[in-house]
């Protein structure tokens, strides 16, 4: 599946979905933010697609939204609407989506672009990779759940001088903050990320779905309700076949077979 700035390949069990807009840096427009929630859509019914990779093209991860769109008489769909419509469903849909989603940050992120990337499960980027909190540079607030992510990830007086401030923050200080999973050289990094993608895609999927949804409500959950969560998602994944597989595994000294069911 493809269009002009979404393209969506399927591989080894891994979806690469990759934003496709390079010469405006992967901005988003408004085609673009809803192919890529249709995209999400068909790799979250697709039970032979078991990981997802979310990159860009080209140089850029991706540089938040266009601004030619909204400063357009004809093209402007209002900022409502752009959340509404645009950036609230693609969160949503990364963070309910039960399968893991690897944000491969091969360039720059910023914006939304970034706050995409730190709502995806695992963020690697490469070492030539920049996270900006760009949107007070021009009269914003951080959107795209940038509020709710950011603050968690390096805590709330970092995430609120990266919010205040806009500065550019290089993908190795990234990993030292907690922003991300890891910063790795330009040289390794498809080969980094393609290797983490392929050990989840042939992990228990369920599992990995549970262990999201449980992280999810983690977010609001007091502890008395986050260890009632556990005990539910403990059982629902005892009773998977891939923890039946694990098991019989470990007892026979062989690696498993894991189906994702």
């Amino acid at each position: 599946m493809s269009n002009n700035s979404i393209l969506l390949k399927i591989e080894n069990k891994i979806a690469f979905i990759t934003l496709n807009r390079p010469e405006v840096f992967n901005s988003f427009n408004r085609e673009m933010a809803l192919t890529l929630q249709d995209t999400l859509e068909v790799c979250e019914k697709d039970d032979e697609v078991r990981a997802i990779v979310l990159t860009g093209s080209g140089k850029a991860f991706c540089a938040g939204q266009d601004l030619k769109e909204v400063t357009s008489p004809e093209l402007n769909p209002g900022f409502k609407k752009i959340l509404e419509e645009h950036y609230n469903p693609i969160i949503l849909r990364i963070r309910n989506i039960e399968k893991p989603i690897i944000a491969a940050v091969n360039g720059v992120a910023a914006g939304a672009g970034a706050n995409i990337a730190l709502a995806c499960d695992i963020v690697v980027a490469n070492q030539k990779a920049h996270f900006i909190q760009a949107f007070s540079l021009i009269g914003l607030i951080p959107d795209s759940a940038g509020t709710f992510f950011l603050p968690r990830l390096i805590g709330f007086q970092k995430a609120t001088a990266l919010a205040m401030l806009g500065n550019k923050i290089s993908a190795e200080e990234a990993e030292r903050l907690g922003m991300i999973y890891k910063f790795v050289p330009s040289e390794e990094f498809e080969e980094t990320t393609h290797r983490i993608a392929l050990k989840l895609a042939n992990m228990p999927t369920k599992a990995l779905g549970l262990i999201k949804k449980t992280f999810n409500q983690s977010l609001t959950n007091s502890l008395e309700e986050q260890l009632a969560l556990e005990s539910k998602h403990q059982i629902e994944a005892a009773g998977t076949e891939d923890y039946a597989e694990g098991v019989a595994a470990f007892i026979e000294k062989r690696t498993p077979n894991f189906k994702g069911k």
